[in-house]
């Protein structure tokens, strides 16, 4: 009896051994081996560094991301993947060390991915959420702080952020690459691409519904998310989209056209001393940052961007979904010095001819204080105001739901950065409930407004519709009544103010 007894109890310190070291380890099968990750303080799985392609080092540089080579046994996932490669992250302008990537790894070898999921099984079809970073396509990874996924997941969401290839290694074009595949210039896009692909195929596994899938961004990543939106290769891997200050309507940030691109890479190997893409694939990933200097974006390819944005949209070519949209108050970017009122109205004169007293009327510059103002206003309405309102305009006109918000909280702020006010990506931490990881001295209208923020975007994920139970209504947006919502210490629904002004500077700039 006393055998009988011990036997019992050994074998329940087993079970017990058995499901701890489960929820401290989850193990998920992938298509290309099993994978161990952790569990968080709430409970959330987490799996970090999943690669879903093959290094893009070697003779794979400048090529569309590979399979992955299976592995045997059970690969440990705990940790991010390297950043992708680019210069080393230093705090400047608005942007502390929470808004960067970790000062290491950074590497060639960066394609991995990572999963937050609250899924007891693979039967639970969580909706799905993918995020995109920013960083101008010259900087960025998924493992900045601010990016962190256990807040949105422990809301039942599965979070999935994955890295792309940024600057020259992942938006280079040239003759000699388009000749070995047809186009050249997208590999950043291909690797988001691939990404989505892997959780098309996968995410099931973690718990989450590859049928509810909504792709998310901010800056480069809400650019990314509109060519996403306005490509043929992502057709099929997701329903909905949010665009967090970025798009590509009115402007000539996407419109290269791939000969130009591939002139301009031309240009950079004669300069570099190389006459052929393997002497360039050959370079030292460090050399060839810190000689290129290259200036990064998107390219009309032909293949994953087979027009500019906006002739997709006119054509009515682009993906359907149902959009999220919206930017900061005070995110202007002034790539120079804060011009006086004289010298603010020649260069719109240079600019803009006779429809510079167009622009004026709503950008005015009577003293140079003004002056300074309507700089910052005209700047963040010309990069992203006019591009999401024409985008939410469309959205509209074709009957397609779209949410339209304006984020006005000054993020507070010690010292020099008060002066930032609603600054560009001061929204992410919200949105995302991740103020603990930025250092600035909350209050307690921030907490609330990261847990009203983070509720509307869990809600659009599951059901394209960010409104619930006791939170202020947030109506869709139409070109008629045009309601957006405010987020910041007002969070109420009203006719967007600047609408006119938008309007004026889209016509004025379609114009030129």
């Amino acid at each position: 009896m006393g055998n009988l007894v011990r036997t019992i109890l050994l074998l329940a310190m087993l079970v017990v051994l058995s499901v701890t070291s489960m929820a401290q380890f989850p193990t998920v099968q992938t298509e290309a081996g099993k994978i161990a990750g952790s569990t968080g303080k709430t409970g959330i799985h987490i799996f970090k560094g999943i690669p879903f392609a093959a290094p893009p080092v070697g003779e794979l540089r400048w090529k569309a991301p590979q399979p992955v080579a299976p592995w045997e046994g059970v690969k440990k996932c705990t940790v991010f993947g390297p950043s992708p490669m680019q210069g080393d992250p230093v705090p400047f302008s608005m942007w502390t060390a929470e808004f960067l990537i970790p000062k290491e790894p950074i590497s060639e070898d960066c394609l991995y991915l990572n999963v937050w999921s609250g899924a007891s099984s693979s039967n639970e079809k969580m909706p799905v959420l993918v995020w995109i970073y920013g960083g101008g396509f010259s900087s960025g990874g998924a493992a900045c702080p601010i990016y962190d996924g256990e807040a949105v997941a422990a809301k039942g969401i599965v979070f999935v952020s994955m890295n792309y290839r940024v600057g020259i290694f992942g938006f280079f074009a040239h003759p000699d690459l388009s000749k070995e595949s047809g186009s050249s210039g997208n590999y950043g896009l291909m690797d988001q691409i691939a990404a989505l692909g892997w959780v098309k195929r996968n995410i099931a596994s973690f718990g989450g519904d590859p049928s509810n899938v909504t792709i998310a961004g901010q800056s480069a990543g809400s650019f990314s998310v509109n060519c996403l939106v306005a490509s043929p290769m992502a057709k099929g891997l997701f329903n909905k989209a949010i665009a967090q200050s970025g798009a590509s309507f009115v402007s000539d940030r996407l419109s290269t056209p791939l000969k130009e691109a591939e002139e301009k890479g031309r240009a950079l190997a004669a300069r570099l001393g190389v006459g052929s893409v393997n002497e360039l694939r050959a370079i030292p990933a460090s050399e060839l940052l810190k000689k290129a200097n290259w200036m990064s974006a998107p390219v009309i390819d032909g293949k994953v961007m087979v027009a500019s944005i906006d002739d997709v949209f006119k054509n009515r070519k682009e993906n359907d979904v149902a959009l999220l949209t919206g930017w900061n108050q005070d995110e202007g970017l002034l790539f120079g010095p804060v011009q006086n009122a004289e010298n603010y109205r020649k260069q719109l004169n240079a600019r803009f001819g006779s429809r510079a007293d167009n622009v004026l009327e709503y950008y005015p510059a009577k003293d140079d204080a003004q002056a300074a103002r309507s700089q910052l206003d005209l700047s963040r309405d010309e990069i992203f105001g006019v591009q999401q309102y024409v985008w939410a305009s469309i959205q509209s006109s074709r009957n397609k739901k779209v949410y339209v918000y304006r984020f006005t909280r000054k993020v507070p702020a010690r010292g020099e950065y008060v002066k930032y006010g609603a600054f560009h990506t001061g929204e992410v931490p919200y949105a995302y409930d991740n103020l603990k990881f930025v250092d600035r001295p909350w209050e307690a209208q921030d907490h609330e407004l990261a847990a009203l923020m983070s509720t509307y975007w869990v809600n659009f994920i599951r059901s394209g519709n960010p409104n619930g139970k006791g939170i202020p209504d947030w109506p869709a947006f139409d070109t008629q009544l045009k309601k957006i919502m405010l987020l910041g210490p007002e969070r109420k629904a009203v006719e967007m103010p600047d609408a006119r002004a938008l309007e004026v500077l889209a016509e004025v700039l379609r114009s030129r």
